[in-house]
């Protein structure tokens, strides 16, 4: 399998002007890219989402990016590109549903989980027995909100570095 130097050169270019936020030169640049190696599901992929990004044509750019999971479906970044585009045109469920499909072929992969986190803003209600629209849960929900944005957020405290297994320790 020879690789098409000049459409690797073109999607290189169009990846970092579509980084830059140069949609239209990232898009003719990737459209080259596509034309010269249009079985690479990056180069369609990418060229999707700079088509959203630049002509706002979502249906296309959501069907290319498509095109390209169907080619290589346990490539993160093709799940990433698709679920940008359905976020652009407010399809916040199709996006998680398309990460969710993601992390069904890559469990593991950070990127995926922590796009589908970021969907999945809503914490549980404080008082599981009470609909999440009672006044009761939505006030405890409003003090909880408050409280943890002043708490420091720390992932990776050990128990043994506690200052009060510290005090009962000595």
């Amino acid at each position: 399998m020879a690789i098409n130097l000049s459409a690797f050169y073109d999607f290189r270019e169009g990846l970092a002007r579509l980084r830059d936020g140069e949609s239209e030169k990232a898009n003719e640049l990737l459209r080259q890219a596509v034309e010269r190696d249009p079985e690479n599901p990056y180069y369609v992929s990418y060229y999707g989402l700079s088509l959203a990004h630049a002509e706002g044509k979502w249906a296309e750019a959501e069907q290319l990016c498509h095109t390209a999971i169907c080619r290589n479906r346990r490539q993160a970044q093709l799940y990433l590109n698709l679920a940008e585009v359905y976020v652009k045109t407010g399809k916040r469920q199709g996006a998680a549903d398309t990460l969710s499909r993601g992390l069904r072929y890559l469990p593991h992969d950070v990127r995926l989980q922590q796009a589908f986190g970021r969907l999945a803003t809503r914490r549980p209600p404080v008082l599981g027995f009470l609909p999440r629209t009672s006044a009761i849960n939505r006030s405890l929900g409003n003090i909880r909100h408050r409280i943890l944005a002043f708490v420091p957020r720390r992932k990776h405290l050990l128990p043994a570095d506690s200052a009060i297994n510290r005090a009962a320790a000595g």
